[in-house]
């Protein structure tokens, strides 16, 4: 995020005493943000999108299953079901650590690649994880970078239809 631009979103980021997540208004400055594309865009970069994505899908199956996922030019959303015994904060500190270690790498730059902190948000049933997914698929053609999911290269809606949800549970878990 630039400079200039860091008290807007010291400002978003701040919570009401108490919170542990932010509204929807500033969930969606947020991602205006993200979407207009500030920042350094290092992922726009093919060989440090290609890197991020093939970490991603590196441990899938093995600390996470991976459902979703879409490498933009400033941010990275994904959904994965974790696998026991692998926090969502133990894996995110690792991927982000070599991640942003080989992107400093590749760029002959030092520093910190990475927002310090990550958004997470609990998925609470197979409506709102189909929404999610929508969501983040769609998340190049409302940043206006292509006209249909599917020709974003750095995500999973370039497979197509692909079956990224178990059968509901009777009691509408997944």
């Amino acid at each position: 995020m630039p400079a200039e631009r860091r008290a807007e979103w010291k400002e978003l980021l701040e919570f009401e005493k108490g919170d542990d997540l932010p509204n929807a208004e500033q969930r969606r400055k947020i991602e205006a943000y993200l979407d207009a594309g500030y920042g350094a865009c290092y992922l726009k970069q093919a060989q440090i999108a290609s890197m991020v994505e093939e970490a991603l899908l590196h441990w899938d199956g093995k600390r996470y299953r991976m459902l979703a996922w879409v490498v933009m030019p400033n941010h990275v959303h994904t959904v994965f079901e974790m696998i026991e015994g692998w926090p969502l904060g133990e894996v995110m500190k690792r991927f982000k650590s070599y991640t942003g270690h080989e992107a400093d790498r590749i760029l002959g730059i030092e520093g910190h690649f990475w927002y310090p902190d990550y958004r997470d948000r609990y998925v609470r049933n197979v409506d709102h994880l189909q929404n999610v997914i929508h969501y983040i698929h769609e998340n190049p053609v409302k940043a206006g970078l292509v006209e249909k999911a599917e020709d974003w290269l750095r995500s999973s809606a370039r497979f197509g239809a692909r079956k990224t949800t178990r059968e509901a549970a009777p009691d509408g878990s997944f």
